[in-house]
């Protein structure tokens, strides 16, 4: 049985129920391997199936399409909440229940933060915006931008100075992004840069509570020839996981927002992290020959 069926069989019985009135336990199919729903709320603690888990590319809800073969085509081609079909005017208990599954994915992405268990496993030297909390980075997004005090003094004692390349991992709007795709991003980008003879790499940092441009404070303070910031993106409800790739030649403050190169969609449903990475490396290597980033490097 579909997963979908399942948990309209799930709600009828549990209605049926409440609408008879007779306090019994409700058992949904066994051949589902679903939960037994009791009258007083219990259950038998099997698992039901994982809302998320179905690939919305592949859920065809409309019933009788007029032309079923356009129909599967127009979903392929997008993860968007296209045909979820309806229930009298209103949207489809399944269709409901995804929403809210993917929408409480995107708030996880945006409150939580990154690890610092991540942060140590990665090597990473860890900053923070002059932002305080998770709060006021929402709200300011100006003190994101830049450093506070005592990382500032930190990055002058640890940063790598006058680098080819200096890496910096910022949380920005998903920390879900960042620990799902830099462990792949990171070392393709290395590797790729390594094959290209660029080296001269700096220690990578990590930015709690940071915005793209908090490569600018840190181009001004360690001059490196090129800042690459990675970056979680805003989520939606198609993905939690995209990551950024923000480039900078001679990044520096007040600099234009034109003068930076941008790589984004950085995903498994876009373009896979390693795969990213070493697409990354030689976008670099490009900035790096050409001297310019952004709109310069295209004239």
């Amino acid at each position: 049985m579909a997963m979908e069926d399942t948990i309209k069989l799930i709600i009828e019985q549990v209605l049926n129920e409440i609408n008879n009135g007779n306090g019994k336990a409700v058992e949904t199919a066994a051949s589902a391997g679903n939960r037994t729903i009791e009258a007083d709320g219990a259950d038998s603690g099997k698992i039901l199936p994982d809302i998320t888990e179905v690939d919305l590319k592949q859920q065809l809800n409309v019933p009788n399409p007029v032309n079923p073969s356009f129909y599967r085509d127009m979903k392929r081609t997008t993860p968007a909440r296209i045909g979820v079909w309806r229930s009298g005017t209103r949207p489809l208990t399944d269709t409901i229940l995804r929403f809210r599954a993917d929408h409480a994915t995107a708030q996880d992405a945006v409150l939580n933060d990154v690890s610092d268990e991540f942060v140590e496993k990665m090597n990473l030297i860890k900053l923070q915006s002059a932002c305080s909390n998770k709060d006021e980075f929402l709200t300011r997004p100006d003190l994101g931008r830049k450093l506070s005090a005592e990382s500032l003094e930190l990055l002058r004692k640890q940063g790598t100075k006058e680098s080819d390349v200096q890496i910096v991992v910022v949380d920005g709007l998903s920390s879900t992004a960042v620990e799902t795709n830099v462990p792949d991003i990171y070392p393709a980008l290395m590797q790729g840069l390594a094959a290209l003879g660029i080296k001269n790499t700096g220690s990578p940092l990590f930015v709690k509570y940071g915005r793209v441009a908090i490569m600018d404070e840190i181009g001004e303070e360690l001059k490196p020839n090129v800042a690459v910031v990675l970056v979680g993106e805003r989520p939606g409800l198609g993905t939690a996981e995209s990551l950024s790739a923000y480039l900078a030649y001679n990044p520096r403050r007040g600099m234009l927002e034109s003068e930076r190169t941008v790589f984004s969609n950085i995903h498994k449903g876009g373009t896979p992290a390693a795969e990213a990475g070493a697409h990354l490396a030689g976008i670099i290597k490009t900035v790096l020959e050409n001297k310019a980033s952004g709109v310069a490097l295209s004239e």
